[in-house]
């Protein structure tokens, strides 16, 4: 079962399509950059789902250079199906 993954601190330029072949290692079966409802503009953060054991992909990507930028990478947060919708 994959594991999902949130990848902060991406350049506001950064595609999915660059994002996944980046994490390509790793086998992402889904790659989201989240962006601005209104512009359509990135907010800076993604979430990917990876077939990888997530430890060994934090611990090797977290930090690492991506588009002239430093990765952030971490387990992400479950949501919380009964918390209210913006």
């Amino acid at each position: 079962m994959p594991s999902r993954l949130y990848i902060g601190n991406l350049s506001f330029d950064a595609t999915e399509a660059e994002l996944r072949a980046h994490f390509a290692p790793y086998y992402p079966t889904s790659v989201k950059i989240i962006t601005e409802r209104e512009t359509g503009r990135s907010r800076g953060f993604a979430f990917m789902d990876v077939k990888a054991d997530p430890n060994e992909v934090i611990s090797t990507c977290d930090g690492q250079d991506f588009l002239g930028r430093a990765l952030r990478v971490s387990a992400a947060a479950s949501r919380n199906p009964n918390a209210p919708q913006k």
